[in-house]
């Protein structure tokens, strides 16, 4: 009864004073709800970063629930592989520039991970090194005339079970570390298996470019670029587990990243070595008959 009599009021109030202007009351509780939430905003992106949000666990979520395909059929597969060019560049070039302080899976990969761009970039490498190191070793011996070029085909094998071992079995292992670091600490952050495969992956882009500059025969500007390659793509993994293992122990977290860096200098340090710095062959010096029938051999210089 107040409240009709109320609008009563009102109404005649309005009837007897057309001009009057009228003032809108919120709820009490809507304001307050506001400004919390504007003062949060400047602070919730870097948490967004490095935790995820609620919208991005229900991506998450949903994601999980359309990979519902059995493992044994093509459709499974296909959902590894669906991720447009926009994407892969967009990762690339994360991988290639890391900004200081961000994560690569929380930005780049934990709405879509993908094996498109780290199967490419793995099988462009192979042959980028294999080819590189072919033409490298012929550069170097060129204009020697007892130097005869033959494409070591064996390169190729070599160089793909090196890069594939080195992109499945590392993360499978660190993977694996991770999983029962998490059973011991409850609080640390776990990353998929797909997810470090993704980062292991998009990591070793660098090494494309970086291979084919090789091909110059200075050995210092082959450690300048590999040490250039290697600070990149460390940085890049450095940033991405770090979070994952810095609520562990401090000596476990540290041996765990430096495990990680140790294994990536290994990778790059090792190619370098085995396909381009590899040790100058003695070839058999030319023997050349003489005129009266005895040969001369020649030493090469």
């Amino acid at each position: 009864m107040y409240l009709f009599a109320e609008f009563d009021d009102a109404a005649n109030l309005l009837a007897a004073n057309p001009d009057a202007t009228t003032i809108s009351i919120d709820e009490p509780g809507e304001i307050p709800k506001n400004r919390h939430s504007r003062l949060q905003e400047p602070g919730r992106e870097e948490d967004d970063e490095l935790l995820g949000t609620d919208d991005s666990d229900k991506t998450e979520l949903l994601a999980g629930q359309k990979k519902s395909a059995p493992f044994w059929t093509f459709e499974y597969y296909q959902t590894f592989f669906d991720v447009d060019t926009y994407q892969v560049l967009d990762r690339i070039k994360g991988s290639v520039f890391p900004v200081p302080g961000k994560n690569f899976v929380r930005l780049y990969i934990r709405s879509n991970p993908d094996l498109y761009g780290p199967f490419w970039i793995c099988a462009t490498l192979v042959f980028t090194i294999a080819v590189s190191g072919n033409l490298s070793n012929f550069f170097i011996h060129l204009g020697k005339p007892t130097y005869h070029y033959v494409p070591e085909f064996r390169k190729v094998s070599i160089a793909a079970t090196t890069i594939y071992a080195y992109a499945w079995l590392v993360p499978l292992a660190l993977w694996g570390f991770l999983m029962w670091r998490n059973s011991k600490v409850m609080n640390i952050v776990s990353y998929s298996f797909l997810e470090i495969v993704c980062v292991y992956g998009y990591s070793l882009f660098i090494y494309i470019p970086t291979a084919i500059l090789w091909i110059i025969p200075q050995k210092v500007v082959r450690w300048v670029l590999v040490m250039f390659s290697l600070c990149l793509s460390g940085s890049v993994l450095v940033m991405t587990f770090w979070p994952a293992v810095r609520d562990d122990n401090r000596r476990i977290a540290l041996a765990t990243v430096g495990t990680i860096v140790l294994l990536h200098a290994l990778l790059a340090v090792g190619c370098l070595a085995y396909f381009f710095d590899a040790p100058e062959l003695d070839f058999p010096a030319p023997i050349i008959p003489a005129h009266n029938g005895t040969a001369v051999i020649t030493k090469s210089q």
